[in-house]
């Protein structure tokens, strides 16, 4: 027995061996597989920062100070009276039925027909912004398309220009840098159409947001940065090519890429719209004065979405420093009902804002936009600052 003992000793030691080496392998080829479903699956199914920010934000305080507690005794005695085990029961609720009690709009999205259309998610939350007065991009009559259909406008004011201003200390030199252009091209505002009350109706031919682009044009130029504001009609175009009015960013897009391919000096590309909602959810009043709104619009449905939401937080923050309550925040809108991309996924530095709403004026929205190009030309120039330190 003595003389098998070495044969047995290595008889067991290779057939451990053996095992450990099959495990590795199996280990490895599973990783491998799983690897390959996740960067394989679309961009709606991969994990992602905002994916992984929204399953925590469905943890609450509470439930993650039990956590500690269970990690820590001495946190115990110091637990606040909400502090418990997270509820499994109600996330598999959720995620079985979407059905989130605090947000009142999941129990009607799917029962009231169009009721999706106003849907979308408050990713950054501005002064007063709430899920009651989110951003509403609703369908025009047919009738308020067709030119021969204008209404009289009434005078507007000519808006006094800055006098004696200094020339900008830093320019781009003639290139220009930002793409202004207009999906929603026919966008008016109330005050200025005659006989006009509805707001789904405030659509003109020749006054509308395209005046706003003008106005956002005049003031990065004077802040020294190259702007184009691109006048197309996209509703002339649909009604060319018989699409339908839900189908404006596929008409834009194509004005989009041909502007990028032509003129590669070209960054920032802003598509300006105006909202829905009344004046007392689009107008703020900042050191006595009055100003349209803004929000910052972005489609998640691309693979690159949350480049698109990190320019729109820190435009937003920057608002928010300078020009507090000027910004409704940052909203993310994604689904059947909606576009879902927005002609994001042609730049990372692509952006859709509101500017005001149908009750707006212009002179509120020339303040709105000297303040946008305010805090864009910080942006700007503090990133060139970097750009051109990370190239010494």
């Amino acid at each position: 027995m003595k003389e098998n003992q070495p044969y047995d000793l290595f008889t067991i030691n290779l057939s451990t061996i053996l095992k450990g080496m099959m495990i590795f392998t199996i280990s490895l080829l599973t990783l491998f597989s799983v690897a390959g479903l996740l960067t394989s699956l679309t961009y709606n199914y991969r994990i992602s920062s905002h994916s992984v920010n929204e399953a925590a934000e469905n943890v609450s305080g509470g439930a993650l100070y039990y956590l500690y507690t269970m990690e820590n005794k001495l946190f115990a005695s110091h637990a606040p009276e909400d502090a418990r085990p997270p509820s499994l029961s109600e996330l598999a609720f959720r995620y079985a039925t979407n059905v989130r009690f605090q947000d009142p709009r999941s129990f009607l999205g799917r029962e009231v027909p169009g009721f999706s259309i106003y849907d979308g998610e408050i990713l950054v939350a501005g002064e007063g912004t709430d899920y009651t007065n989110m951003p509403i991009e609703s369908e025009p009559p047919n009738e308020a398309l067709d030119q021969k259909n204008d209404v009289a406008v009434k005078p507007t004011k000519e808006i006094p220009k800055e006098k004696d201003s200094p020339p900008p200390s830093l320019t781009t030199n003639g290139k220009k840098r930002v793409y202004l252009y207009f999906t929603h091209t026919r966008e008016s505002y109330l005050p200025y159409l005659q006989g006009v009350s509805s707001a789904d109706s405030a659509h003109h031919s020749a006054l509308n947001v395209t005046k706003v682009g003008e106005m956002v044009q005049a003031a990065l130029e004077a802040k020294g940065i190259g702007a184009t504001v691109d006048k197309t009609d996209i509703v002339a175009k649909l009604n060319q090519s018989g699409r339908k009015y839900s189908q404006a960013y596929q008409e834009s897009r194509a004005v989009v890429a041909s502007a990028q391919s032509g003129n590669h000096d070209l960054q920032y590309f802003i598509d300006i719209h105006r909202d829905s909602q009344r004046k007392k959810v689009t107008t703020a009043t900042i050191n006595g004065e009055s100003y349209a709104k803004l929000v910052f619009v972005v489609g998640a449905e691309h693979a690159n979405y949350e480049k698109n939401v990190k320019l729109a937080t820190e435009w937003h923050k920057l608002l928010e420093k300078k020009y507090k309550g000027l910004s409704r925040g940052v909203i993310l809108k994604q689904g059947k009902n909606t576009n879902g991309k927005f002609n994001q996924d042609l730049s990372d530095k692509a952006m859709l804002i509101e500017f005001g709403g149908v009750d707006n004026t212009f002179e509120e929205l020339n303040r709105t936009a000297e303040a946008f190009a305010d805090v864009f030309a910080d942006y700007y120039w503090q990133a060139e600052a970097v750009h051109a330190k990370g190239e010494q």
